[in-house]
């Protein structure tokens, strides 16, 4: 039996809505039909294109005062254009948080170097899956889930390297994309069911609080450190 003119139109739909969709969930990154991308207006590259010598700088060097990163990424070492990874280096004083944030195009997979971190993620049903972590210990960050690290050890500074399924794994951090953004006071305070002067107030905080906050000087996070059994 033939089908209908509707249902032909409902089938190809389906067809062409399956093609478009089907890269975007088998990838982060559009598969390439070259060896590597170059950068516009290159034509010739060597060896040293493929070289990224900004992490030379970590070596030796002194424990991290405030928590910072190196990033190799497409943007910084475009040799990784099409090649679906990047790489972080993250170092972490004691009492350092990286909040939460999620990387929206990238799965993580996070190598504790040296120290001690608290680590953990949620998922779609806002159950925390949080674990310690020694060095020498690995953890995954599932692709687009917000997640944090927490060095809790008040003296002893953490190294990490977190690996991503990306050349642009993308950053979104919960803090200042809730509140150092344009949406009004007036929709976070009812969606925290709170009033607009305590938004106010948590929006100054953040704008105006150092980056690498320290945690470990409030009475919670010091009574945190000192019931902690760091192994």
């Amino acid at each position: 039996m033939a089908l209908r003119p509707s249902t032909n139109l409902f089938l190809t739909l389906m067809l062409n809505l399956l093609a478009i969709f089907s890269p975007m969930a088998m990838a982060s990154d559009a598969d390439i039909l070259t060896d590597f991308n170059l950068p516009p207006n290159v034509s010739n590259v060597d060896a040293t294109f493929f070289t990224f010598t900004a992490a030379r700088s970590l070596v030796g060097a002194q424990p991290p005062t405030a928590l910072n990163f190196l990033f190799a990424d497409k943007t910084s070492f475009p040799a990784l254009d099409g090649q679906s990874v990047s790489l972080a280096v993250l170092r972490m004083p004691g009492g350092a948080v990286n909040p939460p944030h999620s990387h929206p195009r990238a799965t993580e997979l996070l190598l504790l170097i040296s120290g001690y971190l608290e680590v953990g993620f949620i998922d779609s049903t806002n159950k925390l899956f949080n674990q310690t972590l020694n060095a020498g210990d690995m953890y995954v960050f599932p692709k687009g889930l917000v997640h944090y690290q927490f060095n809790y050890a008040p003296d002893v500074p953490a190294i990490a390297v977190s690996a991503f399924g990306s050349a642009n794994p993308g950053l979104v951090s919960i803090p200042s994309n809730l509140f150092q953004t344009d949406i009004e006071d007036r929709i976070l305070a009812w969606s925290f069911k709170t009033d607009i002067p305590t938004i106010q107030r948590i929006k100054a905080s953040v704008q105006g609080s150092p980056k690498h906050r320290n945690w470990l000087k409030t009475s919670r996070f010091c009574k945190l450190i000192k019931t902690t059994n760091i192994v």
